[in-house]
């Protein structure tokens, strides 16, 4: 099958050219930003990629339109597709029928964690010799890829696949776990989040209860027992098996946590095992104990599971340490809802001690974008010790709100800014011996990492 990809570049549709090209099916594509590092990965995995969306590109004709998220209607090419009645789907779907129907589909849904957890979970499986596929929103470092097919060892009927809640496609409101087709589910987390296609928590809740409900009784929900809103999407009725984890108490999966970030896991009241790693913060152990759980479904005892975890390296943009320059250390997180941004910033305090935080943000989101969570930002950012926020003043990514007047109620320790230059000549100036600068954006923040560690160097 010839497919044609309509916004290739993004992680998702990437991921999934790469997947369609390893099962056999010739792959090419469009999109409106074609640069590297995606254009060059896809380019050498054998896969024509053409810059914007042309209507004359129906002269490729292919089998099949795979359409991506980030088209909408006016885009000339669907036009051209919708106008001569030409056969498309979306991307989930495809995947769905194409690479995930034969499998064991282990999906990580929640609105956080899911790249880190659906990386743990890969890693765990292969360790212990299962060879998995995985489609992942990010690059675990253990695997420098973000999507294969299966391991090269032996073919696998295991994949495991980030499970995102955002909707379809623009003819496909339904989110996009709904085509997986899981028969393992990580329920991490249920938060308000994408304020741009969900009213309500509610709406969102509604989506989590499609995905449970489409699986198959002998599959198994993995579920947070700390979260009111998945307490809520399995009492609306769950047919699978159920395990929980996270309660301080009784059945299900929880940990004690070491001074020195070691954790002890227990299942229904045993013990398992220890887990040691180099990774920090609660929201990491909870990710943790998703995935061994998770492993333990397809075969894998904890025992194997946490000892694998002692060798899980991460995931790039994750905590990653990108520098150090006279003694000032600069991180690079994904963090962009408030609580993955409180949950970041605790994590590094606790790692740190006393040293200086100086946080680092582009609220740059969708949901963030529309103000939606702006008033929840000065507490989620109050272990830092100091904040430098940037909101473009111009083009597709400025803010339609007052990031300055947002942050005022961290007082002087908080400044806004709209120039990237500006910004980051304050964060130099402010910068001493000992201190960690952490920067919190969902993307790339016109390389400033960089810019800080070459200021810093100035």
């Amino acid at each position: 099958m010839h497919i044609h990809i309509l916004g290739v570049c993004g992680t998702f549709m990437g991921g999934l050219a790469v997947l369609a090209k390893a099962a056999g099916h010739t792959v090419t594509g469009c999109d409106a930003n074609v640069y590297p590092p995606m254009s060059t990965q896809l380019e050498a995995q054998g896969i024509q990629l053409i810059e914007g969306f042309g209507p004359e590109q129906i002269s490729l004709a292919p089998d099949l339109y795979v359409i991506g998220n980030v088209v909408s209607r006016g885009n000339p090419l669907m036009e051209e597709i919708l106008n001569r009645g030409l056969p498309y789907t979306s991307g989930p779907q495809w995947i769905g029928e194409h690479i995930l129907r034969e499998r064991w589909v282990l999906a990580v849904a929640g609105t956080h964690g899911k790249t880190t957890t659906s990386s743990m979970l890969a890693w765990l499986l292969e360790d212990a010799g299962y060879s998995p596929g995985f489609l992942i929103g990010g690059v675990p470092v253990n695997f420098g890829i973000s999507a294969r097919l299966a391991g090269a060892s032996r073919p696998s009927s295991f994949f495991v696949i980030e499970a995102d809640e955002y909707d379809t496609a623009f003819f496909d409101k339904r989110s996009k776990f709904v085509h997986y087709h899981a028969k393992t589910a990580v329920l991490n987390n249920l938060e308000y989040d994408h304020a741009d296609i969900f009213p309500d928590l509610a709406a969102i809740e509604t989506q989590f209860h499609h995905l449970v409900r489409t699986m198959p009784g002998v599959g198994r929900v993995i579920a947070n027992a700390r979260e009111a809103s998945l307490q809520r999407v399995i009492g609306r009725g769950c047919w699978s098996e159920q395990e929980w984890f996270g309660a301080e108490g009784g059945t299900g999966w929880r940990m004690h946590t070491h001074d020195d970030g070691s954790f002890d896991v227990f299942f229904d009241g045993d013990r398992q095992g220890t887990v040691q790693w180099s990774l920090t913060g609660e929201h990491n152990r909870m990710n943790a104990i998703a995935a061994i759980a998770a492993a333990r479904h397809v075969g894998i005892v904890p025992a194997q599971a946490i000892a694998s975890l002692g060798k899980f390296e991460n995931v790039k943009r994750r905590m990653e340490l990108r520098g150090t320059i006279k003694g000032v250390s600069v991180f690079d997180d994904f963090a962009h809802h408030p609580t993955a941004i409180a949950t970041t910033v605790a994590g590094l305090r606790k790692k740190i001690g006393g040293a200086r935080i100086l946080a680092v943000l582009e609220p740059r989101s969708n949901t963030m974008k529309l103000g939606t969570m702006k008033d929840a930002l000065p507490a989620s950012l109050a272990d830092a010790d100091l904040v430098f926020g940037y909101g473009a003043a111009s083009g597709k990514d400025a803010l339609g709100w007052d990031l300055g007047e947002a942050l005022a109620p961290l007082g002087a320790r908080a400044r806004a800014f709209d120039h990237l230059d500006t910004l980051v000549g304050s964060i130099a100036a402010a910068a001493q011996p000992g201190d960690q600068v952490l920067v919190m954006s969902n993307g790339g923040f016109g390389g400033v990492h960089q810019k800080i560690l070459d200021a810093l160097a100035r």
